[in-house]
């Protein structure tokens, strides 16, 4: 998911906010390079205008104007330290400063409150979304192959957006179904269904680092096309490894590339080698229980590269410790 349209945050000045706002009815008219220009005006009228500052670095990208795109989008990112606008990921596109630099909270829970409304229509009809068909039928292979029902006592959901996921797996929960998300729009959508017992709106990462402290524990987390949002996916999956009961399964996608290690997308999402999945894995005392490639979903009619992973506690995570082990 790209951003959804140009965001207006007020300057403070009101003539400043009119030329910002003339400036994207012209860049909706098509006229990029006179929209450039007042856009001009309106930060040299107000320098601290950081939404101006970003119009202005996206619309001289437009132009093929990379280098002037470049300073105005740094200059975004120093008017706006919590990266509300992403900044950072348009810098990295452009091949400046960190190539895979962390997404914010900020910027994370204002994208999908702007989406949330349409979400599940967009994902759905227009993306050929099928990531939790697909865990379900990982998960389901991997209970199969130990002999064991499709069942579980609890569950987490981690980014469990409007609740597709969810709805997927609701049946095979018998006690407690959680979903975590740090939008609240997303979250609002996700309550609408009536599928959780429990939402929490909190970004993942604080979440489960309170689940190990209160010593919770799941037989199944999931975390459907969240990972393409996480450059290192190596803490969360530590932490995940945290709240596990002892045979508990870990299932989740990611995007994907051929190399190694983490890449950030055109679509400014991030894929990760399998080497990079494997290591994280192993190094979370978690095994693969199963691993695929398949295209979770398309964009611009194009299938995706992901992989569909399902772990588990590693036989030398579970062995117990001891003065003679």
């Amino acid at each position: 998911m790209t951003q959804t349209g140009p965001l207006f945050v007020s300057s403070g000045d009101l003539v400043a906010d009119r030329r910002y706002q003339w400036a994207l009815d012209r860049a909706a008219k098509g006229d990029f390079a006179g929209a450039a220009d007042i856009l001009v005006q309106t930060v040299e009228l107000a320098p601290a205008f950081a939404t101006a500052w970003f119009a202005l670095g996206a619309i001289r990208d437009r132009l093929g104007d990379h280098a002037g795109a470049a300073l105005a989008f740094e200059q975004t990112r120093q008017l706006d330290p919590d990266d509300y606008h992403g900044a950072r990921l348009q810098l990295a596109r452009l091949g400046v400063g960190d190539a895979t630099p962390a997404m914010t909270h900020a910027y994370v829970g204002r994208l999908f409150d702007q989406y949330a409304a349409r979400y599940d229509t967009a994902l759905t009809e227009n993306l050929a979304y099928r990531g939790p068909a697909l865990l379900r039928g990982a998960v389901g292979a991997v209970m199969d192959a130990a002999g064991r029902p499709i069942r579980f006592g609890s569950m987490l959901d981690l980014g469990c957006g409007t609740g597709l996921a969810g709805a997927v797996f609701r049946p095979l929960v018998v006690d407690r179904l959680v979903g975590v998300d740090l939008s609240i729009a997303m979250i609002a959508q996700a309550g609408n269904k009536e599928i959780y017992d429990l939402l929490v709106p909190r970004d993942v990462e604080n979440y489960l680092a309170d689940q190990i402290i209160d010593q919770r524990a799941y037989d199944l987390v999931i975390a459907a096309d969240v990972f393409v949002y996480v450059s290192d996916l190596k803490p969360i999956i530590a932490s995940v490894a945290n709240v596990l009961t002892p045979d508990g399964l870990f299932a989740f996608t990611v995007e994907t590339h051929p190399g190694d290690g983490v890449n950030l997308l055109p679509t400014l999402r991030y894929a990760h080698g399998q080497a990079y999945v494997r290591a994280a894995l192993t190094d979370a005392g978690l095994a693969v229980a199963h691993l695929a490639n398949a295209a979770v979903r398309s964009e611009k009619g194009v299938p995706v590269d992901s992989l569909v992973v399902v772990a588990r506690k590693s036989a030398r995570r579970r062995a117990p410790t001891g003065p003679n082990t």
